[in-house]
C-alpha cells in the first residue's frame, strides 16, 4: 500500500488513498480540491522516497468533504483554600478531507547504501576513547599560596 507523510497546516500527517481525516481548518468549500506540495516521504511498496525537507514535484491531492467543530475541552483551574476557581472550554474547528491521489513525479529516488567493512572499523576506531590526562592540583604538586607568585 502505497502512503505518504505530508506537511498539512502546520502539521505532519500519514495519509492513503481513499483515506479520510480531519485536519485543522482549511480554505475552500465543500467538495473543492486542494492540493499538498509539502510531501515529505513516499513509500511505494517498499520503495522509500526521502525528501530534503521536501520531495521536489511531489503532490497530495485531496477534497473537502465538511467543515467540523471537535469536542469539547474543559480546562477547569482552581485554588484551594482560596476561593479561586475559573471553569473555560474550547470546541476546535476541523475540516474533514478524502485523499484522491499521491503523485511523486519528478522524485530523485534514494537507495539505501551498505557501508563497507573498513569504513566501520575506521569509525569504530574514532569512536574508541582516549587515553584520559590526569590533572594536578595545586594539593597534589605541594604548593602553598605563598609560592604560587
Amino acid at each position: 500500500m502505497m502512503y505518504a507523510i505530508v506537511d498539512i497546516a502546520g502539521q505532519q500527517f500519514k495519509v492513503e488513498k481513499d483515506k479520510k481525516i480531519f485536519v485543522h481548518r482549511l480554505d475552500g468549500n465543500e467538495g473543492s480540491q486542494v492540493v499538498f506540495e509539502k510531501v515529505m516521504l513516499i513509500d511505494n511498496d517498499k520503495d522509500i522516497i526521502v525528501g530534503a525537507p521536501v520531495i521536489e514535484g511531489a503532490s497530495v491531492s485531496a477534497s473537502v468533504l465538511s467543515h467540523v467543530r471537535g469536542d469539547k475541552v474543559q480546562i477547569f483551574k482552581k485554588k484551594r483554600r482560596k476561593g479561586y476557581r475559573k471553569h473555560n472550554g474550547h470546541r476546535q474547528n476541523f475540516t474533514e478531507i478524502l485523499i484522491e491521489s499521491i503523485v511523486e513525479k519528478g522524485s530523485k529516488k534514494v537507495a539505501a547504501k551498505v557501508a563497507e567493512p573498513a569504513k566501520i572499523e575506521a569509525v569504530a576506531e574514532e569512536a574508541k576513547p582516549k587515553a584520559a590526562v590526569k590533572k594536578t592540583t595545586k594539593k597534589e604538586t605541594g604548593e602553598t599560596p605563598a609560592t604560587q607568585e
